[in-house]
């Protein structure tokens, strides 16, 4: 069994995988909260048989958190607990941008998709809203936008007048109070700015892409907006677990 993780800033996901890449189980908890305590406990319902458990890889982008982890699983089950840069990606996909400065999450989203065939954008609707773009087998780099649910928080934090919103889908453009006016801005607001991001990496590019939308606000979008996309709400765990290959 593998054990093989995502820590993102708002929300980790740890899977317990199958030798033939099947998810056996899933934990996820808030990032913030993690610490040693709390592992211990959800873990127990995890892992059965830590002697079981033969590689251990995370990727992830709070590295105070992952050494909590690290910490943690390598004394359980005995093993060394990897992130994704530990390892020497170079065999999977060649990266054009700035290593040190691309999240693990989107070398892994990436690496998931990766062929000498297609070209892909891949957006991921996290804490930001992010479009990696992938031609072929090249990492070129990509797009960090401000994250719908953050920006949602925010206003309502700043903004005296405006409540907590749950953001939904809006037939009508122009609101008739609070509410419906700041979930038009948003929904219609956001959708503009996907459309507009896609058709300006194809300008600039002068290539097609297949794109592929992940992450929690990607049932919100997927057909709201005029480009046709995929989602893949796997995406993640399938590129740590092409990763994991590369542990021997």
């Amino acid at each position: 069994m593998y054990i093989l993780g995502d820590i993102g800033n708002t929300e980790t996901k740890i899977f317990l995988v199958s030798k033939n890449n099947k998810i056996i189980k899933k934990l996820t908890l808030s990032t913030r909260d993690i610490n040693y305590t709390k592992l211990n406990k959800l873990f127990i319902n995890l892992v059965v048989d830590y002697k079981k458990v033969k590689k251990i890889l995370f990727c992830s982008v709070v590295p105070k958190s992952f050494n909590i982890i690290k910490k943690f699983l390598s004394k359980k089950a005995r093993l060394k607990c990897y992130e994704v840069k530990d390892l020497n990606l170079k065999s999977l996909i060649k990266i054009k941008a700035n290593y040190k400065q691309v999240g693990s999450d989107r070398l892994t989203n990436a690496i998931s998709l990766v062929n000498n065939k297609n070209n892909f954008i891949i957006l991921d609707f996290g804490t930001a809203t992010t479009f990696d773009v992938l031609i072929k087998n090249v990492y070129s780099g990509g797009i960090i936008a401000p994250g719908v649910r953050l920006s949602l928080n925010t206003l309502s934090d700043k903004a005296t007048l405006i409540p907590k919103i749950d953001l939904k889908k809006i037939k009508n453009v122009i609101g008739i109070n609070t509410i419906s006016a700041v979930r038009s801005g948003f929904f219609w607001g956001y959708a503009g700015l996907i459309d507009n991001i896609i058709y300006l990496i194809k300008k600039e590019t002068r290539k097609s892409f297949n794109v592929i939308i992940t992450g929690g606000f990607s049932d919100l979008f997927k057909k709201s907006i005029k480009t046709k996309v995929k989602q893949n709400k796997d995406i993640t765990i399938n590129g740590l677990i092409k990763i994991s290959k590369l542990i021997k």
